[in-house]
C-alpha cells in the first residue's frame, strides 16, 4: 500500500510553469507529506467501512421492512425483514416474485396509485396505511413511509414497512367491541322504552288497543299480499331467462359436441335444474305458508299415477347405477293428482340423493279405508331423535356426502304441508346407515268409480315419434325464448314460425304456410294472451289447429283459466322431453287431409 503513494524524485518538484496534479491539490505532493498524511486516511477509512457495515448490519437485521424501488418497476433493494412480512423465505425470493411493485406487491391497484400519486406531488407519504400482497395470495396489513428519490432516478423511493395486522385486528376488535356495546346500550334503551309504552298502553282506553290491532292486523295482510304479488311477479321474470337457457342448452346436447365440451353441457343442464327446482320449492312453501294452495279433487287412478313416476325415475336410476323397482296395483282415490305427484317425487328424489348404493323401491298398500304408497330406499338413514326435525324448512339432518346433489332443505318440508292440505298423513321410519321408508297414508274413495283408461304416450313411443315436416308456430313475447325454440324445434326437423304476439301470428300466416300446431306464451304484451292469439289464429284459418299454452305463471288462479279453456299447459322452464312428448301428442291430434280413397266414397 505504501508504494502506491511513492514517487519518482524528478516528480517531487513540478517543473516551472507546469500545473499541480491531484496529489499535490490534496497536500500529497512531497512523499514526506503522503507519508505523514497515510495514517489519517487509512484510519478514515477504516471508520468508513465500519459505518458501512454496520448500517448493513441495521439495514439486514432490522425488524422494519425496508427497500428501495422503482414504482415504474420493481424492486432495487430489500433487506430479509420485508420478505418476511411478505411471506417469502428471502429477499431473493421475494425479488425474483415481485417484478411489478403496482401490479404484484400491493393488494389493490387503487392504493398504489393514490400512493404514488401524493409521492409524487409531496415528495413523501409518511407511516400511511396500505396493504401488500403475501407469496400466498392473501393480503398484510403494513404501515409504509415512502421517501422519493430524484437523485437516484425519476421514480425511485426508499421505504419503510411495518407489519401492523395486529393493531388493525385489536383496532377491529375494540370497533365491534364499542359497536356490540351500542347495540347493547340500543337495546337496553329499546327495552326500556318498550316497557314504557307499555305501560302507557295499559293506561289507554282498551277501544283504541283493539283499534290498533286491526289496523295491524290490515297491515300484515295488506304485506302478505304485496310479498305473494311480488314472489309471483319475481318468478315470472326469472322463469323467462330459465326457460331460454334450458332450451339452448337442450339444443347444444342434442348437437355433436366434443367430450369436454359436452360434459360442460351437461354440467350447466345439471345447474339450471338446480336454480329451477330451488325456485319452484320457493313458490310452493311461500304458497303453503299463505295457504294460497287449494286441491282440485278428482277421482285418479293412483297406480297410473306410480306407473308414470316409474318412468320418469327410471333413468336417474340407471345414472346412478341403482336398483329400482315399482309395486303398484290399480286403485282410485279422490285427491289432487298434482300435489300428489309432488309430494311422491319429492320423496323419490330424497331416496335417489342419498342412496350410494342399493335400490330403491315405491310401493302401493291397500288398507281398510285407505291407500299407503311407500317408498323405501338403502340409503345413509336418519337418526330416530331427528325424524321430525326433517319436515322443518332449511333443514339438513342428513350429512353431506350421503349421496347425490345436495338440496336446500325445503322438500319434505312441502311433503309435510301438501300432505295436510289432501287430508293425508306421513310417517317415516328409518336406521342410519341401512335405510329409510317414507310411508303417506291417502284415504281412499267411497264410491270408487271406474275409470276410464286414457290414451298415454310411452317413453318409447316419444323416441320413436318423428316431429321431422311439422310446421310450429311459436308465439312468445320474448326474443330469446323465440331463438332458443326456433333452435330446438328445429334440431327436432321441425318447420318453425315464430311471433312476438297476435298480430304478426296472424300476419304470418297470412302470408305463409298453415302451421300444423300452434304454441303460445300466455303473458304477452299490450295485456295480450296467448289463448286469444290462438283463438284469432284458429279463425283466421277456419281450422281448429292443435294448440297449447306455455307460461312461467304457475299461480291457481292462472291454472284454473287455462283448465277452463281445455288448452294444454306446459309451465316454464320446459322440460325438452315434455315438450316433445306434447308435439308429439298435439301433432296426432291434428286433422288428417283427405285421402283419395276417402273422396272417391
Amino acid at each position: 500500500m505504501k508504494r502506491r503513494f511513492e514517487s519518482s524524485p524528478a516528480a517531487a518538484e513540478p517543473a516551472p510553469g507546469s500545473r499541480y496534479d491531484v496529489g499535490d491539490l490534496l497536500g500529497l505532493g512531497s512523499h514526506s507529506v503522503r507519508k505523514n498524511y497515510y495514517p489519517e486516511l487509512q484510519e478514515r477509512i477504516d471508520q468508513l467501512e465500519t459505518e458501512k457495515n454496520r448500517y448493513k448490519w441495521l439495514f439486514e437485521n432490522a425488524l422494519h421492512g425496508i427497500f428501495q424501488g422503482d414504482l415504474k418497476g420493481g424492486f432495487l433493494a430489500l433487506n430479509p425483514a420485508m420478505a418476511s412480512i411478505c411471506g417469502d423465505a428471502s429477499p431473493a425470493e421475494l425479488m425474483a416474485r415481485v417484478r411489478r411493485l403496482r401490479e404484484q406487491l400491493f393488494y389493490t391497484i387503487g392504493e398504489f396509485d393514490q400512493l404514488r400519486q401524493e409521492l409524487l406531488d409531496h415528495g413523501q407519504v409518511m407511516a400511511r396505511e396500505s396493504r401488500l400482497r403475501r407469496a400466498d395470495g392473501q393480503a398484510v396489513a403494513v404501515s409504509i413511509t415512502l421517501l422519493r428519490r430524484p437523485d437516484l432516478g425519476a421514480e425511485v423511493v426508499e421505504a419503510f414497512v411495518l407489519d401492523v395486522t395486529d393493531r388493525v385486528q385489536a383496532r377491529r376488535k375494540l370497533e365491534q367491541l364499542n359497536a356490540d356495546l351500542e347495540r347493547r346500550v340500543d337495546e337496553r334503551t329499546e327495552a326500556l322504552q318498550n316497557a314504557n309504552v307499555g305501560l302507557r298502553y295499559q293506561i289507554e282506553q282498551r277501544e283504541r288497543v283493539e283499534q290498533e290491532l286491526v289496523v295491524a292486523v290490515d297491515a300484515a295482510k295488506e304485506a302478505n299480499r304485496s310479498k305473494d304479488k311480488y314472489l309471483a311477479a319475481a318468478s315470472h321474470d326469472l322463469l323467462q331467462p330459465l326457460n331460454a337457457a334450458r332450451l339452448l342448452v337442450s339444443t347444444l346436447q342434442d348437437s355433436p359436441l366434443p367430450a369436454r365440451e359436452g360434459q360442460l353441457v351437461d354440467r350447466i343442464h345439471r345447474a339450471l335444474e338446480g336454480a329451477e327446482d330451488l325456485l319452484a320449492d320457493l313458490l310452493d312453501i311461500s304458497k303453503l305458508d299463505q295457504q294460497a294452495m287449494e286441491p282440485d279433487l278428482v277421482h285418479v287412478d293412483v297406480g297410473d299415477l306410480v306407473h308414470s313416476l316409474g318412468e320418469e325415475f327410471e333413468p336417474v336410476a340407471r345414472n346412478a347405477g341403482l336398483g329400482f323397482r315399482v309395486r303398484r296395483r290399480p286403485v282410485v282415490a279422490r285427491t289432487d293428482p298434482r300435489m300428489l305427484t309432488r309430494i311422491l317425487r319429492n320423496l323419490l328424489s330424497n331416496a335417489f340423493r342419498y342412496t350410494r348404493e342399493g335400490q330403491v323401491l315405491m310401493a302401493m298398500r291397500a288398507r281398510t279405508g285407505r291407500l299407503d304408497l311407500e317408498v323405501w330406499d338403502t340409503g345413509v338413514g336418519i337418526a330416530e331423535d331427528q325424524l321430525q326435525e326433517i319436515f322443518a324448512e332449511f333443514r339438513q339432518l342428513i350429512p353431506r356426502g350421503g349421496g347425490g346433489k345436495q338440496g336446500v332443505g325445503l322438500g319434505l318440508a312441502i311433503v309435510d304441508r301438501m300432505a295436510r292440505i289432501l287430508g293425508c298423513q306421513v310417517a317415516v321410519t328409518s336406521r342410519p346407515g341401512r335405510g329409510s321408508r317414507f310411508r303417506l297414508s291417502l284415504p281412499l274413495a267411497q264410491d270408487r268409480p271406474q275409470l276410464a283408461p286414457a290414451p298415454a304416450v310411452s317413453a318409447v313411443d316419444v323416441a320413436a315419434a318423428t316431429l321431422a315436416g311439422v310446421r310450429v308456430l311459436v308465439i312468445d313475447n320474448e326474443p330469446d325464448i323465440l331463438v332458443s325454440m326456433h333452435s330446438l324445434l328445429q334440431r327436432w326437423g321441425c318447420e318453425v314460425l315464430v311471433a312476438s304476439g297476435r298480430e304478426e301470428a296472424l300476419e304470418s300466416c297470412a302470408v305463409g304456410p298453415v302451421p300444423d300446431v300452434i304454441l303460445a306464451d300466455f303473458h304477452l304484451d299490450d295485456n295480450q294472451t296467448g289463448c286469444e292469439a290462438v283463438y284469432a289464429v284458429r279463425r283466421r284459418l277456419q281450422q281448429d289447429l292443435p294448440a297449447a299454452i306455455i307460461t312461467a305463471d304457475r299461480s291457481d288462479s292462472c291454472r284454473r283459466l287455462l283448465q277452463a279453456q281445455y288448452l294444454p299447459v306446459l309451465n316454464k322452464p320446459v322440460k325438452p322431453n315434455r315438450l316433445r312428448a306434447l308435439l308429439t301428442s298435439l301433432v296426432s291430434e291434428r286433422p288428417q287431409p283427405p285421402t283419395a280413397d276417402s273422396a272417391n266414397r
